[in-house]
């Protein structure tokens, strides 16, 4: 199935839709009536004050694998486009689906998944840096981006400090564009307190900002045996690294930065879970988006090919196994 899609070829297309279907099969069939969304946060609640979201179990999944679905091809256009793994392939696309479908927590509509869409869309703009003369209208985009990302999803915010590390990255220090992603941070909410303000509802503004006194936990309850399907992952992130230090220096500079980059979002979103008051799964999908990447340079460049095909096809089954089974 590698050497498949590492061709661009339109066909890839269909065999993309045929993997995101076979990996939502399973929990379909098994999970019956008790699949609700994750949507839960500040803003959410507004529109759906009872808790009660009127969508069915079918719809929820169809609707989430849809979302997966545009925005595997539009991660993969984001990596064909700044040429991020040297050759077009659409690995990133079929590597976003199959991270995207862990765990079967990932397969409900939810915020941090619609969040992904301005991931992105940040990225989009973020590896345009390294071209731009001028980069204060882009970094007030940007701002403006995880504001709005920060009132879908809280933890989001802590992507603001991406913008910072995409700026020292990619430019040399301009203390007016630094200037303008504070602004357009602050642009978004502003006009949101004023509304609250004219409503006599100051109050529910500053309840927005209460998670981010959480404490971290002291002690979660976690069955680890539900999260064996990671150790395929691992070992193909360990393969991932030494096939990056391997080719490192061998890339363009505006790539090695640009992988820089995503890791520095894999590791600030993968360090911010404790955000909310209880441990959320879904929050981990926003590692979903520099994952996919990192999985599709090591497949693309893997040399043996019954070992990468084997790996991969077990991190499938085990994919689909753990959906059946619960421990």
């Amino acid at each position: 199935m590698i050497n498949l899609f590492k061709k661009l070829s339109p066909f890839n297309i269909l065999w993309l839709g045929i993997v995101l279907f076979v990996l939502r099969l399973g929990y379909l069939l098994n999970a019956g009536g008790k699949i609700s969304p994750v949507l839960n946060d500040v803003f959410i609640n507004i529109w759906f004050p009872s808790g009660y979201v009127p969508i069915s179990p079918f719809f929820n999944v169809f609707l989430a694998a849809i979302i997966v679905f545009g925005q595997a091809l539009l991660l993969n256009r984001l990596v064909s486009h700044f040429n991020l793994l040297g050759k077009p392939s659409f690995l990133p696309a079929l590597m976003y689906v199959t991270v995207s479908g862990l765990f079967t927590q990932f397969l409900v509509l939810s915020t941090p998944l619609i969040c992904n869409f301005l991931v992105i869309w940040m990225l989009f703009k973020l590896f345009s840096f390294y071209k731009s003369k001028d980069a204060k209208s882009t970094a007030f985009d940007l701002g403006m981006i995880v504001a709005v990302g920060t009132l879908i999803y809280l933890p989001f915010i802590f992507l603001f400090l991406v913008i910072f590390i995409g700026l020292l990255l990619f430019k040399s220090f301009e203390w007016r564009e630094w200037v303008a992603t504070v602004l357009g941070f602050i642009t978004v909410f502003f006009f949101l307190a004023v509304y609250y303000f004219l409503n006599s509802n100051l109050s529910h503004f500053i309840d927005i900002w209460q998670p981010l006194a959480t404490k971290f936990p002291q002690a979660m309850q976690i069955n680890y045996y539900n999260y064996l399907v990671l150790l395929p992952v691992v070992v193909i992130l360990v393969l991932y690294f030494i096939k990056l230090q391997q080719n490192f220096y061998k890339s363009y500079i505006q790539v090695r930065k640009s992988f820089q980059l995503l890791l520095f979002i894999f590791v600030i979103v993968a360090l911010t879970f404790y955000i909310k008051a209880a441990f959320q799964l879904p929050h981990f999908l926003l590692c979903a988006v520099p994952a996919s990447v990192f999985f599709s340079y090591y497949f693309l460049y893997a040399k043996r090919k019954w070992f990468y095909e084997v790996l991969f096809g077990l991190l499938l089954v085990m994919i689909v196994y753990f959906q059946f089974n619960t421990f």
